[in-house]
């Protein structure tokens, strides 16, 4: 038996250590891929109107990118959530946690 081979009660020493650390790299890995996501704002509309101070958004989450569950994320809503009567710009923020959760923000800006 090599000299960097130690057994306690008949169990390689080693290789336990190998296995553990590859069952911490293993779990590493899956944390940061499930935490991992990425966002996208878009710009979709734009009118004559003032940008204005008020700010309205609207959100929905779905699961597997069509489970929206009834949530609103329309401009409409989004305005009527600003107090906003006047729409300057309407933005869409999407965001995705690995295609399984998926988010829809309309962020809609004017007076």
């Amino acid at each position: 038996m090599p000299k960097n081979h130690k057994r306690v009660g008949g169990i390689n020493i080693r290789s336990v250590f190998m296995k553990l650390k590859l069952i911490i790299a293993a779990i590493m890995l899956s944390m940061i891929a499930f935490l991992s996501s990425c966002s996208l704002t878009l710009p979709v509309a734009a009118t004559s109107n003032p940008i204005g101070s008020k700010i309205g958004t609207a959100k929905a989450t779905g699961f597997l990118g069509v489970l929206f569950f009834d949530q609103d994320a329309s401009i409409q809503t989004a305005a009527k959530n600003g107090g906003i009567t006047k729409v300057a710009t309407v933005d869409i923020k999407q965001g995705n946690i690995l295609g399984i959760v998926v988010t829809y923000e309309t962020i809609v800006t004017g007076d």
